[in-house]
């Protein structure tokens, strides 16, 4: 739809995976008089394109919402719509992916934009930690997880605002806000949801989410004394933060500067965490430090520890097990396997299973779209149908005992009947409190 009285409206696509996408069109688009944004596409997250994004969040210009559509039709809808502007808006992925869509997008006669990180962060009126990384899987959510309870237990209220995940029905998912268990029921959240969003809630916070981060900040300033940015996918930030705190992987020292927009949240830190550090080898450690100071010589950074444990490891010896991990950070994220993998080979006779053979229904996709992926079986958890194989697959592996380096309650969200040993790992400070005392020196210079 062309908005009234505007001319030489140009016409825009915006390529994303049901997060930043969203988020830039009702920052950038969704109230530009010259704009008219045709169509989403839609990657990374099985069935999330095929809807609309709703006309109840798109405003009074766009009546009939706007289509998603796969982005493999990205050049079919540049020929067809007469689009002017590609517009890439999601992450976690190679510069190279990021090239081979302009690519396409140039090909087909539109121009290729990347908005600037500060064009999209909204302002709050109080102050803002920010955790991110350079790569999905580098174990920021522990890190803002241990910063929100050092916080609470000082008696500041946390609100903890986390990178989206609307993979349902748009427009119920405008503002979420999780306090409890039954609130994730009450929204029918995804085992990815559950994965980001349970550990804070066992904690003690609240979570806020969905798909209009400016009433979700105003939600979580109501009840906050403190916002924690928790980021998503090696995103930047939705709120700009006075700590921008960014995470990287001691265990992939490589992983620095090859994916967008890792490379550039590196470069906008203000404290770099080099996290297990206690996993990684002098070696690895040497390289990736090499690399921060080359990258960002004027950044402080600091070494934590991401401590993993197996309660009932003992139960574990000389038994078949099958290893879950998380979803994100064993497809996309790029890690062959997780903290799960990595607990039971400390266990002497551990048998670990692996899962292929016995995959159900789309989780034999995946593991042809993810080669890289170890023997582990990653919690895809998208919808109905792919819980259902998850727990097909779980069944038909026959084993003694799942090891669940996922962080939700995955016995209780797929009622399986397999004993689950669950793999617990969090954030810890080697060397006293560095990370918190930038975190109060931060609060202190806003008061």
């Amino acid at each position: 739809m062309v908005p009234d009285g505007a001319t030489d409206v140009k016409r825009v696509v915006i390529c994303g995976a049901a997060g930043r996408d969203f988020h830039d069109f009702n920052v950038l688009y969704r109230n530009a008089r010259d704009v008219e944004v045709v169509a989403f596409t839609a990657t990374q997250i099985p069935g999330i394109h095929q809807r609309r994004f709703p006309a109840s969040v798109a405003g009074d210009r766009y009546p009939d919402g706007i289509p998603i559509f796969a982005e493999a039709e990205l050049g079919r809808i540049c020929e067809e719509q007469g689009v002017d502007e590609v517009v890439f808006a999601y992450s976690d992925i190679s510069t190279d992916h990021v090239m081979a869509v302009a690519a396409q997008a140039l090909a087909h006669g539109a121009s290729f934009v990347l908005p600037s990180p500060s064009s999209t962060m909204l302002s709050s009126s109080l102050p803002v930690i920010s955790v991110c990384a350079v790569r999905t899987g580098c174990g920021k959510s522990q890190i803002c997880r241990y910063i929100s309870s050092r916080l609470r237990e000082e008696g500041l209220r946390t609100g903890v605002i986390r990178h989206p995940m609307p993979y349902g029905n748009l427009a119920d998912q405008t503002v979420q806000r999780f306090a409890t268990p039954e609130d994730l029921d009450a929204a029918a959240c995804t085992l990815e949801e559950r994965e980001e969003y349970e550990p804070h809630l066992k904690a003690g916070g609240k979570v806020f989410a969905g798909m209009d981060y400016q009433r979700i900040l105003h939600a979580a300033e109501a009840e906050s004394d403190v916002i924690l940015w928790d980021g998503g996918n090696n995103d930047h930030p939705f709120v700009r933060p006075d700590l921008n705190i960014v995470v990287v992987d001691a265990l992939r020292p490589t992983d620095v500067a090859g994916h967008f927009p890792g490379h550039s949240v590196l470069l906008m830190a203000d404290l770099v965490v080099v996290n297990k550090s206690n996993a990684a080898t002098a070696e690895q450690l040497a390289a990736l430090n090499e690399t921060l100071a080359r990258y960002v010589p004027g950044t402080p950074r600091i070494q934590g520890d991401s401590v993993v444990r197996l309660r009932e490891a003992p139960a574990l010896a000389g038994a078949r097990v099958l290893v879950v991990e998380d979803g994100p950070t064993i497809t996309h994220g790029g890690m062959p396997h997780g903290a799960g993998y990595a607990a039971v080979r400390q266990i002497a006779g551990v048998t670990v299973v692996d899962p292929r053979p016995f995959a159900a229904g789309s989780l034999v996709e995946t593991f042809a779209s993810y080669p890289h992926i170890g023997p582990v079986l990653p919690a895809m958890g998208y919808s109905e149908a792919q819980r259902s194989h998850l727990a097909e697959t779980i069944n038909n592996a026959n084993v003694d005992f799942v090891v669940a380096g996922t962080p939700i309650d995955l016995a209780q969200a797929l009622g399986l009947k397999t004993p689950v040993v669950r793999v617990f790992y969090d954030f810890e400070e080697p060397n006293g409190n560095e990370l918190m005392d930038r975190v109060r020196q931060t609060l202190s210079e806003r008061e």
